[in-house]
């Protein structure tokens, strides 16, 4: 019987990774799966992961790929490769939690719901300062364009899916006209990492809709009359508020009852 090739040997611990993905995404699977172990804490901050041989083995993957999706973890800050000490995870202050594969793994990971707790209050001090900014400098075709946005929240409220829509909408328009595209950017990752956790984006009936509606209708008060600190208090309010309403009481991500 032949010798096992070196880093595949019964000392070798594998990886609780499970399940492999078609060739053509096998890179992304791999990404996503090591991600996955390390935020998880599967595998610790100073802990090395197997060799490239035996990781190889384990995805059913070339060492090429292996070695272009740990080079993917290396840039998202989760791993450093070491000439002589293998592939080290690093302490979880040099990932970046912006990353939308890092992010997602965070909130899916997080039993406290710490991290979504975290995102909201930054999420609702970037909106914040950008509602203030839109209340500054908006048009009559921005206004215009809240304004059908409101209205499509108002006719949809017995109808989730579209009342959402036009939320995002509403969010994305004032957004776009503070004109600041970095902060533009961070709250837009953080909005769409937050809405894929099923412990965020929970159901609601109609009456916590039409709550969410009418502060969105304080919210374009402000900027139509052009009272940047209103808005800001008002964007701020909402975002903080409707985290609230949504966050499980127990702290166990429990969604509440329907």
């Amino acid at each position: 019987m032949d010798d096992p090739a070196p880093g595949t040997g019964p000392g070798v611990r594998a990886l609780p990774i499970t399940g492999r993905s078609p060739a053509p995404r096998l890179g992304v699977a791999v990404v996503d799966a090591l991600v996955d172990v390390i935020v998880s804490g599967a595998v610790l901050p100073g802990d090395t992961l197997p060799p490239e041989s035996a990781l190889s083995q384990q995805f059913g993957v070339s060492r090429t790929v292996l070695r272009e999706s740990v080079k993917r973890l290396e840039e998202k800050g989760l791993v450093a490769v070491g000439q002589g000490r293998g592939t080290v995870v690093q302490p979880t202050r040099s990932w970046n939690t912006m990353d939308r594969v890092v992010l997602k793994a965070l909130i899916a990971h997080d039993e406290t719901l710490g991290v979504l707790d975290e995102l909201t209050v930054v999420r609702s001090s970037l909106e914040a300062a950008m509602a203030a900014e839109t209340a500054r400098r908006r048009s009559a075709v921005q206004l215009e364009l809240l304004r059908s946005a409101l209205e499509e929240m108002r006719r949809s409220v017995q109808d989730a899916a579209a009342f959402n829509a036009a939320d995002i909408t509403f969010h994305e328009v004032v957004m776009a006209t503070s004109g600041n595209r970095l902060a533009e950017s961070i709250a837009r990752v953080l909005y769409e990492r937050a809405r894929e956790s099923a412990r965020y984006d929970v159901y609601a009936p109609p009456a916590l809709r039409e709550v969410t509606l009418r502060e969105h209708q304080a919210v374009f008060a402000a900027v139509e009359a052009g009272l940047d600190d209103a808005a800001e208090r008002a964007m701020h309010a909402h975002v903080t508020d409707a985290w609230t309403r949504r966050r499980p009481p127990d702290h166990e991500g429990t969604q509440r009852e329907r």
